[in-house]
């Protein structure tokens, strides 16, 4: 008999952000826990008091990079609360609303080519250097030159309706600043019918993958969970931009229904856990053990009745019905992601022939209130943020619930659930093993960033620690 040990993998690599993981192994080389730990600390719900409201929607996107349209438009959703605007007019919300369908379909397409790509293609245990994108541009160079074409398209129509691809200023508090010009508009109509095509291809390409490896799929942290997602009001329909907060069980039962957004305090709560900056939601009625939930494209496809697009839907009941109703797998997560690229695709269309997108009402007022509340399906999932202000317009109060912090309690079983599998009893632990506990990760495509909220470069270190403490294992990076 061996003394326990400790593995370190730190940092986690191709996800946005820093975190590491460790997994303990008892004296028989079994895994006893195994844990995400996220070693970022940025303190955004902090430093946001005392800032005036019509500065939030542009300063909160500055929690990250890759998904600021998001926090830009949760919040100004916000804002227009407070603002006394329950509704912005047809022409701001259709811009923004072509936004968030940009940023949903390049967010997606970097995440799926750029970061889970490479272990679809050349396998969970190739070697390290083969898993990147340039191996992927090298192998399969029409599919490389595809994704960066699908991802200047819609981070293009980020700009145009955000006015700049990362961290705009479109979204104010009770609309829009500007709306789209018809040249604009042309530009992109001219566009559409590849990107169509392309996402039609990347679909098969996802939903190939999992109907072709579906015992791997359906043995790779597969468990039961609940789900929650907004869904449109009054049809169930998936909406990314706005709607009512849909819960269902692990059998597809539903938990709540159309519950307002404004009510989450309601029905959620968050758990902290010593070993992690990042909260864990949990369900009120439930409990912190039992009442964990995901969110995010797999959570879409579960909890919508349909999507009304009809490309995006014969999708949604295709995946539905492969996986014999909710479907668990994490690794399907990709499938849905595509299906939810070509539905934006499919929505880009509709709103470029509405010509509301050039109106020239971009901004309603009402009476000032003094609370509001935005929640948005982001790329990663349900996104809430909530703010209260004073008389002088300036924040005293700031809560945010990103995606991944709704996944955090998932992401550590499927941490677990693979280690099990992967590592226990193994007399050797290599580097293929480990790479597929964080395949586990990278399937929810988590932004740490914007989870944490931590200030400054931190590396991601992975420690394997025998039962003594001596690290026997690790992998790390320096940022």
């Amino acid at each position: 008999m061996s003394e326990p040990r400790l593995i370190e993998i730190s940092p986690v690599t191709r996800v946005e952000g820093h975190g590491k993981v460790t997994i303990h192994l008892d004296a028989d080389g079994n895994v006893d826990e195994a844990r995400l730990h996220i070693v970022e600390f940025r303190g955004f719900e902090r430093f946001i008091r005392g800032r005036l409201m019509w500065e939030v929607p542009v300063i909160v996107q500055r929690l990250c990079g890759i998904c600021p349209v998001s926090h830009h438009l949760a919040a100004a959703k916000a804002m227009d609360q407070i603002a006394g605007v329950d509704r912005p007019p047809p022409t701001a919300e259709k811009m923004r609303r072509l936004m968030h369908y940009g940023q949903v379909m390049q967010s997606h397409v970097l995440h799926f080519f750029h970061l889970a790509a490479p272990d679809l293609l050349f396998g969970f245990c190739a070697p390290a250097e083969k898993r990147n994108i340039f191996e992927v541009l090298k192998e399969h160079p029409e599919l490389g030159r595809r994704a960066i074409m699908m991802r200047k398209f819609g981070q293009d129509i980020i700009e145009a309706t955000a006015g700049k691809k990362i961290h705009g200023t479109a979204a104010i508090p009770g609309g829009i600043n500007q709306n789209l010009p018809i040249e604009k508009r042309d530009a992109f109509l001219k566009d559409l019918a590849d990107m169509e095509a392309w996402a039609l291809d990347a679909l098969a390409l996802a939903r190939n993958y999992t109907l072709e490896h579906m015992e791997t799929v359906q043995n790779f942290a597969a468990f039961p969970s609940h789900y929650m997602s907004i869904v449109r009001e009054g049809d169930g329909a998936l909406d990314l931009y706005d709607g009512n907060l849909r819960a269902i069980n692990q059998a597809g039962d539903r938990l709540f229904d159309q519950l307002p957004c404004e009510a989450y305090c309601d029905v959620i709560t968050e758990d902290v856990r010593p070993w992690s900056y990042m909260k864990f939601p949990f369900f009120k009625s439930l409990g912190p053990d039992d009442g964990w939930y995901r969110v995010g494209p797999l959570a879409r496809m579960n909890t919508i009745d349909f999507i009304d697009t009809p490309l995006a839907n014969a999708a949604r009941d295709e995946l539905i019905a492969a996986n014999g109703g909710v479907a668990h797998a994490i690794l399907a997560n990709h499938w849905a992601r595509m299906i939810e690229v070509l539905h934006c695709v499919e929505k880009i269309r509709e709103l470029l022939h509405d010509p509301d997108l050039q109106g020239t009402e971009l901004r309603a007022t009402g009476d000032r209130r003094f609370e509001g509340i935005g929640v948005i399906e982001a790329p990663r999932g349900n996104l809430i943020h909530h703010y209260e202000v004073d008389e002088n317009d300036q924040v005293t109060y700031c809560n945010l619930i990103v995606s991944t912090t709704h996944n955090n309690e998932g992401m550590n079983r499927a941490v677990k659930d693979v280690a099990i599998k992967q590592i226990s009893g193994q007399p050797e632990i290599t580097e293929g093993m480990l790479n597929q506990v964080e395949v586990a990760i990278r399937s929810h495509d988590p932004c740490l960033s914007c989870a944490t909220h931590a200030l400054g470069q931190m590396p991601l270190k992975v420690d394997v620690i025998d039962a003594s403490g001596s690290v026997i294992a690790s992998r790390a990076t320096d940022s």
